[in-house]
């Protein structure tokens, strides 16, 4: 799968992506929210990798690398995937996720990459309905979501504190393109 933009290429997670996937899984501010310490060695990156290429061969999905065009350098991830453990009450439902490095933030990318997936989603893989999910505190993370045509509908405990809960619908989706 490979997904582009005017300014990113989304395309799965291969094994040389490790070092830029450690310098994402290590920085403190990037895990902030996530519930995650930051990892401490590239060896976790790998397995994170290994993780993620396991949910492609198994639901067809999982998180992209995000390549900035302009660098050719991984700046993060984003994505659809199948969650296949149950969260807020919810399973098997697709659910859009993203993580990008602190010295690409405020430049849109999160939204970019984003509103890439979300069409895939809708368009190519026919949902009707996609959730996602971010800390209370998570100000920017938060603000993308509502810009992206998403509703807050619930919240729960993590083990780091409260989340909202979100879904966009493939008709609130539609009235947003």
């Amino acid at each position: 799968m490979r997904l582009e933009t005017e300014r990113l290429i989304l395309r799965k997670l291969e094994e040389n992506d490790v070092e830029r996937m450690f310098l994402l899984d290590s920085n403190s501010d990037v895990m902030k929210y996530i519930g995650v310490e930051p990892l401490t060695e590239p060896d976790q990156s790998r397995e994170v990798i290994k993780i993620i290429q396991k949910q492609y061969s198994e639901t067809g999905l999982g998180r992209l690398a995000v390549i900035e065009k302009s660098t050719g350098l991984l700046i993060g991830w984003c994505g659809l995937k199948l969650l296949t453990q149950e969260t807020n009450g919810y399973k098997n439902v697709y659910e859009l996720g993203y993580r990008f490095l602190p010295e690409t933030w405020g430049k849109g990318y999160a939204s970019e990459a984003a509103k890439a997936s979300l069409k895939y989603g809708f368009h190519q893989i026919k949902a009707n309905i996609i959730y996602a999910y971010a800390h209370c505190e998570n100000e920017a993370s938060l603000h993308i979501l509502t810009k992206l045509g998403f509703e807050k509908t619930g919240e729960f405990e993590e083990p780091d504190g409260i989340c909202f809960w979100y879904e966009l619908t493939l008709e609130k989706y539609l009235t947003k393109q």
